[in-house]
C-alpha cells in the first residue's frame, strides 16, 4: 500500500474565471492554513532537489510540453536515479506519464506551472 497522495494543486475551473487556481492563495493574499502549506510543502519538496528540478525543467521546457524518458536522462546520474527522481516528481503531483511501447513519456500539465507561479506572484503594485 502507498502512503503517497496526488497533490491537489488545480481546481480546473479556477477560482476567478481566469483558468487554473493554484492549490492555495498567493502567499501575499492571506497567511496559509495548515493543509494548504502541507500541500505546498510537498511540491517544493519534491522540486527541493538539484537533480529532480533539472528534470522538471527539462520536461517542462521539451518541444511539445512532453519528454521521453530517454531524451532527459543525460542529468549526470544513473538511470535507476534518474526512475526514482521521475517517480518522487510524480508522487508529489508535478508530472505525469504514459508508456508508448518501451519508454515512458513524461509531462507537466500548463495548469501545474499556472498554479505554481500563482502561488509565487504578488499583486501588482498600485
Amino acid at each position: 500500500m502507498s502512503h503517497t497522495k496526488a497533490l491537489p494543486l488545480l481546481d480546473p475551473e479556477g477560482q476567478d474565471g481566469r483558468g487554473a487556481a493554484p492549490c492555495c492563495p498567493p502567499l501575499t493574499e492571506r497567511p496559509m492554513n495548515a493543509e494548504e502549506a502541507e500541500t505546498a510543502a510537498r511540491m517544493f519538496k519534491a522540486l527541493g532537489d538539484p537533480v529532480r528540478l533539472r528534470l522538471f525543467s527539462a520536461v517542462a521546457s521539451h518541444e511539445g510540453g512532453e519528454a521521453c524518458v530517454c531524451d532527459i536522462s543525460d542529468v549526470g546520474v544513473s538511470q535507476p536515479t534518474v526512475s526514482h527522481h521521475l517517480k518522487k516528481l510524480k508522487e508529489a503531483g508535478l508530472l505525469s506519464s504514459e508508456r508508448r511501447g518501451t519508454w515512458v513519456y513524461y509531462r507537466v500539465e500548463p495548469s501545474v506551472l499556472a498554479a505554481m507561479g500563482r502561488l509565487l506572484t504578488a499583486p501588482p503594485a498600485v
